[in-house]
């Protein structure tokens, strides 16, 4: 088993990091590597188990993760709930990329009296990598830097529509099979191939 409070603080200060610092990947790895079976990632399962409680809500994009819903229901006690109402969006791997556009468009965006009433999406990829077409600007950047995700260009952009009426928006926390993982929050800028925008 994991050490629970040593890896998830661990954990926590890693995710701090990541929203401060957008698109620096960190690796985040318990002392002892164990999954419990979960049908995710190594980095989605311990970043779920870091900020998923009682007090919050969750939705998995994908009706093909039965198994992964009743799993993090039963280790979190997180409430699974409907889309528009979720504090927490999870896309696993092999998610369609229609799912997540329909997805994307109902999830809460916060409103400008309460705007961190907003979904924060956790996002499974391949692989993270620094060097990519995805351009970043913003808050916690020094000009611009680089992401690779396995992101597809529609939903990039229905991202940046749900960010446009800044503070509100949605916050993102990728993982990759690899134990990595980056955060994109609704301050950052992101362009395909081209400069700041």
């Amino acid at each position: 088993m994991i050490d629970v409070v040593h890896d998830m603080q661990d954990v926590f200060r890693k995710l701090l990091h990541s929203m401060s610092r957008p698109g620096e990947i960190s690796t985040i790895k318990p002392t002892t590597s164990q999954t419990n079976g979960w049908d995710c990632n190594e980095a989605t399962y311990l970043t779920i188990l870091t900020l998923l409680d009682a007090e919050v809500s969750f939705h998995i994009v994908s009706n093909k993760h039965k198994n992964v819903e009743k799993q993090i229901a039963e280790y979190t006690f997180a409430r699974n709930v409907s889309i528009v109402e979720a504090d927490f969006v999870i896309v696993l791997q092999g998610t369609e990329e229609q799912e997540i556009l329909e997805s994307m468009e109902k999830c809460k965006i916060g409103n400008l009296l309460d705007p961190q009433y907003a979904a924060t999406w956790i996002f499974e990829n391949e692989r993270i990598t620094k060097e990519g077409n995805l351009f970043l600007s913003g808050p916690g950047i020094q000009q611009q830097t680089t992401i690779q995700l396995d992101v597809t260009e529609p939903i990039i952009q229905a991202r940046n529509e749900r960010i446009k009426e800044f503070p509100l928006g949605i916050d993102m926390i990728l993982t990759d099979a690899t134990s990595q993982v980056a955060c994109i929050p609704r301050t950052t800028k992101v362009v395909r191939n081209g400069g700041i925008q």
